[in-house]
């Protein structure tokens, strides 16, 4: 993936230089400098302060917009997928170095995309239940730092269902140069850890991050050996051209219809004949594994998205081992402001789960819970399970995540199961007695 952030820079820290007066030698120096202010930054220092520092860093100018030429002045640009966009690279690189401001901090800058259709929902609690799912998602990246965008329109009137995603995520990345990844999240997946960050070390040397195994793909030849509804796409030229691909199995396709028939043929698993958005990056996967997967990034040391049914029945548990680690160090009872939550994540992280790979039976809080099959617009859910069984999980899940947002506010829910009332946290919660 192309990087443009450049080399990091220090940390630059405000201080106010002591101006000396020399003598009557330099009184003339000290008269020109009379004109300037006696205040000045310096970039390239650092001054600590106990456990604190103090930042002065260029902030992002989002009034600035040069009349140069760029990619959006060009008529032949355009945002839909039935036209490739071509040297999007360096169309992305010109763009920030027109927009300077934008560099510093570019590297892991994110855009989170979700969505859910246009219409009502047919099932009488689809709507609440998207409705907490989005804000969990909104939380999640104000604590976070990283932009939303929420799509409830399709974009291309034959791409739907799980085939919607593919032009919000290209429209996204043509609307955000600035941003180097984009990051799909199915409106039925939510984050179960707010603290968690990826590790985004991992990806840097690929274009596209998706939960799975390549032993169930190249061995198994399964359709559930990936799962597309959570990823991280590289915001570059080489993901252009694997949407443009990847929409070719699509509906637009006049092919449609054999690619699904070529789908079940290889993944005999696959429960349904038309082709599907999962199935399709799989087969791109298996056919032509040399220019795939070394830039697709299969990752499944954790919870990257993690199946519902696996999930749900150890909320529970989860929340003890966490106030456990909180009686245990009163630094991670202290009450602080949202906006230094990643310093306490920090901690709880060295202090107790350094080492710790998520997944089933770790100790950590699970990173995403993905509700597949449960269809909560619609309430078609997959038959294999009551449909009370989702909805009940998915208010238990919601409720797990939104007490770790809640506890910065005062307040949690008492219970997982119910949605309210909230109740007020004493003082040194969970050491001090309810």
């Amino acid at each position: 993936m192309a990087k443009y952030a450049g080399a990091r820079t220090r940390p630059v820290i405000c201080f106010s230089d002591v101006v000396l007066f020399l003598g009557g030698a330099f009184m003339s120096l000290i008269l020109v400098w009379s004109f300037f202010s006696f205040y000045s930054i310096s970039p390239n220092l650092t001054v600590k302060t106990n456990e604190t520092s103090a930042k002065c860093s260029p902030e992002i100018d989002m009034k600035y917009d040069p009349t140069d030429p760029v990619y959006y002045d060009e008529p032949d640009l355009t945002y839909t997928i039935e036209k490739p966009v071509k040297n999007w690279d360096e169309k992305r690189r010109r763009w920030l170095n027109l927009h300077p401001s934008f560099i510093i901090g570019a590297e892991n800058r994110t855009v989170m995309v979700t969505g859910s259709q246009s219409a009502p929902c047919k099932n009488p609690i689809g709507d609440h239940l998207l409705l907490r799912f989005f804000k969990n998602k909104v939380d999640y990246c104000r604590i976070h730092g990283h932009d939303i965008f929420y799509s409830n329109a399709l974009l291309h009137p034959k791409m739907n269902s799980y085939w919607a995603k593919l032009p919000a995520v290209k429209a996204a990345m043509i609307a955000h140069p600035e941003a180097e990844w984009i990051w799909w999240v199915d409106s039925d997946a939510l984050f179960t850890d707010m603290d968690f960050t990826p590790p985004w070390h991992r990806y840097k040397e690929h274009n596209l991050v998706v939960h799975g195994w390549p032993g169930v793909i190249y061995n198994d030849r399964s359709w559930t050996a990936l799962n597309a509804g959570v990823f991280h796409m590289g915001n570059c030229q080489w993901s252009m051209e694997l949407i443009d691909t990847w929409t070719g199995m699509g509906p637009v396709s006049p092919e449609y219809a054999k690619w699904g028939q070529i789908q079940r043929s290889i993944f005999k698993d696959k429960l349904f004949p038309e082709s599907d958005d999962q199935t399709a990056l799989i087969y791109l996967l298996y056919k032509h594994r040399e220019v795939y997967y070394p830039k697709i990034y299969l990752e499944g040391d954790f919870y990257f998205e993690g199946y519902w049914l696996e999930i749900v029945p150890g909320l529970t548990n989860v929340t003890e081992r966490y106030l456990e680690m909180e009686r245990e160090d009163a630094t991670l009872r202290r009450r602080h402001a949202e906006k230094v939550s990643e310093r306490y994540a920090a901690f709880r992280e060295e202090r107790f789960l350094k080492g710790e790979r998520g997944g089933k039976g770790s100790k950590r809080r699970p990173f995403v819970t993905h509700f597949t099959g449960c269809q909560p617009c619609s309430g078609d859910h997959n038959k294999m399970y009551d449909g009370d069984t989702c909805w009940n999980g998915m208010i238990k899940a919601i409720n797990f995540a939104d007490n770790q947002v809640m506890r910065k506010y005062g307040f949690v829910h008492s219970d997982l199961g119910k949605t309210s009332p909230l109740q007020p946290l004493p003082f040194d919660y969970p050491d001090e007695p309810w």
